[in-house]
């Protein structure tokens, strides 16, 4: 009995040529994109260079708004009045309340501004209010067994 031995041809590797692909700049559609939190409301803002209209969900802001509510929204715009007309912001949000609401999307035009402008705009937005630029993390406590909430129980009776 001859063992033939069969050597095992080993191909070597072919190189593929690749393209890369091409890097497009940002667009004047696409701006800077921030993102505020409150319990559990997020706000999703864009900046771009505009006229200085500002929408909330694709509606204006002074349909959007009303009384307090509106107050809260405006203050960082007020605070920043010149970089408040020379740009466009657009604003997503979702989820909670209005108020929380309102408190994230605060914040979102306010770290957009930041974003676009710079250090002086922080320094402002921080001696006014820090909640402007730093997210409320605080989140409702979960409902406990035998009571109604978080805390409160069955009130008992003495008689």
């Amino acid at each position: 009995m001859t063992d033939k031995k069969e050597t095992a041809k080993v191909e070597e590797p072919v190189i593929v040529a690749v393209e890369k692909k091409k890097i497009r700049p940002a667009t004047k559609r696409a701006g800077m994109i921030v993102r505020a939190k409150k319990k559990k409301a997020v706000a999703r803002a864009v900046i771009k260079k505009g006229k200085g209209i500002v929408k909330i969900n694709h509606i204006n802001l002074d349909v959007y708004a009303t009384g307090h509510v509106k107050n809260l929204i405006m203050e960082p715009l007020i605070l920043a009045e010149e970089v408040a007309s020379e740009y466009d912001i657009s604003i997503n949000v979702h989820g909670s309340g209005y108020m929380s609401q309102a408190g994230a999307i605060r914040s979102a035009i306010a770290k957009a501004i930041v974003r676009a402008k710079g250090k002086k705009y922080k320094e402002m937005f921080l001696a006014y209010d820090r909640n402007l630029l730093v997210d409320d993390v605080r989140q409702v406590e979960t409902k406990k067994p035998l009571g109604p909430k978080a805390r409160a129980r069955k009130q008992s009776s003495k008689r």
